[in-house]
């Protein structure tokens, strides 16, 4: 089932999110739904805080990225062909590598795309959707994603990174995501 993704405003967008254990109600099918929500709004992530579920559980799926990438593409991505994974109690223990700037957006925060700085590398502790404990290291592309997915479910959002004039010329376009005054090819819920 594809779920409505909640707008910027909505106050589950800025907690800090729950861990969860596999007794978590209904979680298998809150992943196969997440996953259908994703490539319903041609996304590259989505976090369960986007869904208005407050806990730590994001997915990432940075091989839709390199699906249709040229062939010199692999020295600029490292991290070609990308993953697709689940991520449950997730917790950054490094990032590292040169800060570098990358054109991001957000689902819950349509039509506004910004430079956003992370650094190249990070490595993250997390369970999959099977309780099964991971530690890894990515890099590029997919470092990003997770970093943009982590941000989520710490109650942060990419234009938090913005400098504040630049967040201050953003502002009625925020305004107007959070009234709802905004048209999307995905399923929206906003602000009441």
């Amino acid at each position: 089932m594809i779920l409505p993704i909640v707008a910027y405003g909505t106050p589950v967008l800025r907690k800090v999110s729950k861990n969860i254990d596999s007794k978590y109600p209904n979680l298998q099918q809150l992943i196969e739904d997440m996953w259908e929500t994703l490539e319903a709004s041609n996304g590259v992530g989505l976090a369960a805080p986007q869904v208005n579920k407050d806990i730590r559980l994001f997915l990432v799926d940075s091989a839709l990225i390199f699906d249709n990438r040229e062939e010199d593409d692999e020295e600029k991505f490292p991290d070609v062909p990308g993953v697709k994974k689940v991520f449950i109690n997730a917790k950054i223990t490094k990032r590292t590598g040169e800060e570098w700037a990358y054109n991001e957006g957000c689902l819950s925060i349509p039509k506004i795309r910004e430079d956003i700085f992370r650094p190249e590398e990070v490595t993250i502790e997390y369970l999959d959707e099977n309780f099964e404990p991971h530690t890894d290291t990515f890099n590029g592309i997919t470092a990003r994603i997770i970093q943009h997915e982590y941000d989520h479910i710490e109650g942060k959002l990419f234009i938090d990174y913005l400098k504040p004039l630049k967040k201050k010329l953003l502002q009625r376009k925020l305004s107007d995501i959070s009234k709802g005054n905004i048209k999307v090819d995905y399923k929206m819920v906003f602000p009441k």
